[in-house]
């Protein structure tokens, strides 16, 4: 019986954590992998309440773009699925970031880079790189210099044995 209870009362914890999802298919791609033990970040998801907060925010933010004069399309968030590839592409062919571990995120034409790099410089040249990829407006460079220490993005959440 005191099993059971347990399950019973653990079930609403266990269903919230099963319903985070990616609801709007926010592309995010691991563009390089030659760092063993880098934090992986967690992929963007949110929970059900999250998205109904998430939803006016990005309607606004999507659409002002375009309201500016600023966008060709009418949803900066349009973009995203064309980017990315193009962020993944041009930084494996660029020679200079094969020897790091990277994730590339895009929201808004903004690609999040996450990940571990050899040194500031590395760090700094790809996030320079990747402002040059047509329609992107910006990058947040979240990568750190090594593996070790505790990374300037979210790490992904392990599962619990």
């Amino acid at each position: 019986m005191r099993i059971l209870l347990g399950l019973v009362l653990a079930l609403p914890a266990l269903c919230a954590a099963q319903q985070r999802q990616d609801y709007f298919g926010d592309p995010f791609v691991q563009v390089t992998s030659a760092l063993a033990g880098c934090p992986t970040p967690e992929p963007p998801s949110m929970t059900p309440e999250e998205l109904r907060a998430a939803a006016h925010v990005r309607s606004q933010h999507g659409g002002s773009c375009y309201r500016a004069g600023r966008c060709r399309l009418p949803d900066s968030y349009q973009y995203d699925k064309e980017i990315i590839p193009r962020v993944q592409l041009y930084l494996r062919q660029d020679g200079r970031f094969g020897d790091t571990s990277v994730w590339a995120l895009g929201e808004r034409r903004l690609v999040s880079l996450k990940g571990c790099v050899q040194s500031l410089e590395q760090a700094l040249a790809m996030e320079r790189a990747v402002l040059l990829v047509d329609d992107v407006m910006g990058v947040i460079n979240q990568l750190m210099v090594g593996t070790s220490g505790k990374p300037p993005y979210e790490a992904a959440r392990q599962p619990k044995p």
